[in-house]
């Protein structure tokens, strides 16, 4: 059975707007839409400048993927457009990232990029040309309960992504399609391969989309030189034990390049001291979370103080409590960082999220025993 768009009027008078980003989702997504009767849009957002955009691959919104997306709204008989968000996801997106991994935190750029350029301002564009949705290839289900509309995990758990859309609010859920969100990856490339789409064998994009090879520290590097002077690594009581080329190689929890030999046990990043140039490290078990202090939280369901908390994207949700400003974990967490994002579910129901701004470390014999 294809996926439904869920229209509130016969498809024949209906607009759908499609994100295209020019990958092999967008595109059967696009493909699915036509295949309604309804009028399609595929838009596509430029977010580099055009020489900038033209050499990137192993991205999306670039210049090869631009290209791919007219080529597939050619195929399907449908307009399309491309608007150019340049400015807005430079400053809306890859500046904040710059900033948040200065000050030694590890932000999430997609979900900025989700509560802003790609919802915010694409719903604000479909609006004006009229559609009834906007719809798009992430991997998450809209499911419609009754009188209330909530998000649910993708059917297939290696390609869920509600993670980095706990932002989204009520209102744009309510504009917004999912239509993949119940099928797994090989039938989505098998509907690209049906509708004879040039995008059917293309991989999937890697790493953040702006920094395509990985290498986050040039980027931070080449916007903020500071954070590459070099530094002391030391322990945890302070003591010195070597050093270091930067800051901007490190993130929480990080092991490897810390490069001091002689020790009992494996060390780990445990804080980043940006302002002096310094890294703290420890073993493992300092690393051990038991609270961490959530603001700036967007509720998609009703407020819970009894959650399942993921907070990192490859992360499993576990048992935690939430209180209005902290969440505590049922026991020790590892991994968890200041510019994270913490995501509520019950479930496969996403409740909400928000970004971690502190934590706090459980105790040593707490870590020992978990």
């Amino acid at each position: 059975m294809l996926p439904r768009f869920d229209l509130e009027k016969d498809a024949a008078s209906a607009r759908i707007v499609v994100a295209m980003s020019g990958g092999v989702d967008s595109s059967v997504v696009a493909a699915l839409a036509a295949r309604t009767g309804a009028e399609v849009i595929g838009v596509t957002l430029q977010l580099y400048d055009h020489g900038e955009a033209v050499k990137r691959s192993g991205s999306c919104c670039a210049g090869q993927d631009i290209y791919d997306a007219k080529t597939v709204c050619d195929r399907l008989g449908i307009a399309h457009y491309v608007l150019d968000y340049e400015s807005r996801f430079r400053t809306g997106v890859i500046d904040k990232f710059v900033h948040e991994y200065a000050e030694g935190r590890t932000p999430v750029p997609c979900s900025l990029c989700n509560q802003g350029v790609k919802f915010t301002d694409l719903i604000g564009f479909a609006r004006e040309l009229g559609a009834d949705c906007l719809a798009t290839g992430h991997y998450v289900r809209r499911v419609v309960n009754g009188d209330r509309v909530e998000m649910w995990k993708g059917r297939d758990p290696a390609r869920d992504q509600s993670y980095f859309l706990y932002g989204t609010t009520r209102d744009q859920l309510e504009y917004l399609r999912f239509p993949l969100g119940n099928l797994p990856k090989s039938e989505v490339r098998g509907l690209a391969v049906e509708e004879g789409l040039v995008v059917a064998d293309k991989p999937d994009s890697q790493d953040i989309c702006f920094v395509p090879d990985g290498d986050y520290a040039g980027l931070v590097k080449r916007l903020r030189p500071e954070t590459a002077a070099p530094g002391d690594i030391v322990d945890m009581q302070g003591r010195v034990l070597g050093g270091h080329q930067g800051v901007v190689h490190f993130t929480i929890g990080q092991r490897r390049g810390i490069e001091i030999g002689g020790q009992p046990e494996p060390l780990y990043v445990v804080r980043i001291e940006p302002e002096q140039r310094r890294l703290v490290v420890g073993p493992r078990r300092a690393l051990a979370v038991a609270a961490a202090h959530v603001e700036r939280i967007n509720w998609l369901a009703e407020d819970q103080q009894v959650v399942e908390a993921k907070v990192r994207s490859l992360a499993r949700p576990v048992p935690s409590r939430w209180d209005g400003k902290r969440l505590t974990f049922e026991s020790p967490e590892y991994g968890v960082a200041p510019g994270q994002s913490a995501v509520f579910y019950e479930g496969d129901r996403l409740l909400g999220g928000g970004t971690i701004t502190a934590t706090e470390t459980a105790s040593m014999d707490k870590a020992a025993a978990a």
